[in-house]
This record gives structure tokens, C-alpha cells and sequence, in this order.
């Protein structure tokens, strides 16, 4: 078998190894503008197939396809959520601000995987601090890694 052909199969094996994005165990609750970046992400991942295919790019149908594949799914078992105005304890979607014993204070709103960011105080619904704070009220006392964090405020509408 000449050179060439041996490239061509390898680079054929790079892409079929490329191996699929993997999806969380955890529920996938989404808020609202969640699910829009989702549906969001699935139509932009839509078009970059078609260019791709247009430009008969097979690494990079292959990649674009791993991806849409993998928001698909995430749109098929989203689980929209929305917080309960008038709950008196935090629950998914909702925005918390917390202080420790220090005086130092932190905002979260408690949002699903794909939209968590903690740099712009969003935190997964599945992380340590969200598991601590659910089903508590305003006074409570919140403990993560031995720090105990007290609930100030909360709202339900996403900000604090």
C-alpha cells in the first residue's frame, strides 16, 4: 500500500475517534434563557453543518456533527424550570446571596450545567454550594467545605 493511502486511513481513523461529547448523569434543568441558548447553540451548530457539508469538509462535518448531537440531546431532556415567586426557600433558578463569617458576600443564581458560569455568579444546580442551599430560607446557614455561608436574600426572578 503506497504512503498516501496509509495518510488518507489515518487521517480517516483520526476523525472516526474523535468519541462523543459526554452527557451529565444529573438532571438537565434549564431557566428559561437556558433553553434559548440551547436552541440557540442547535441552530448556529445547524448552519456551520451545512457550510461544512457545502464545503465537503469531513473533519469538520464530523466535529460539527459530535456537537449537534450532543445539544440535541440536551434539548430533548431539558427540563425547563421556573422558581416559584413566592417560595420562601431557594430553589432551582433562583438568585442568592450569601455571606460568611468574614463579611464576605457572594451572589449566585443556581442554574443547569450548560449555563452555569461562576465568573458572572452562575453555579450548576448539581454543585456543591446549590446542593447546600436548597430547601433553606433567608437565615439559614449554608455549609460547604467546612464554611459556613448564611443566607441573606433570595429571589426568584434571577437577580439580587
Amino acid at each position: 500500500m503506497s504512503r498516501a493511502f496509509t495518510r488518507e486511513d489515518e487521517s480517516d481513523n483520526a476523525i472516526a475517534d474523535i468519541g462523543e461529547r459526554p452527557v451529565s448523569q444529573h438532571r438537565n434543568l434549564v431557566t428559561e434563557k437556558g433553553l434559548a441558548a440551547i436552541e440557540a447553540e442547535i441552530a448556529a451548530l445547524r448552519a456551520d453543518l451545512a457550510r461544512a457539508e457545502a464545503e465537503s469538509n469531513r473533519e469538520k462535518i464530523a466535529l460539527v456533527s459530535r456537537d449537534l448531537r450532543y445539544w440535541n440531546a440536551r434539548r430533548e431532556n431539558a427540563e425547563l424550570s421556573v422558581p416559584d415567586p413566592d417560595s420562601t426557600v431557594v430553589r432551582f433558578g433562583m438568585s442568592v446571596t450569601i455571606e460568611d463569617d468574614d463579611g464576605h458576600k457572594n451572589r449566585w443564581q443556581i442554574v443547569g450545567e450548560d449555563e452555569a458560569d461562576a465568573a458572572h455568579g452562575k453555579i450548576s444546580h448539581s454543585s456543591p454550594m446549590a446542593i447546600a442551599l436548597f430547601g433553606k430560607s433567608v437565615g439559614d446557614l449554608a455549609t460547604v467545605n467546612g464554611k459556613e455561608w448564611e443566607i441573606l436574600e433570595m429571589k426568584a426572578n434571577g437577580t439580587v
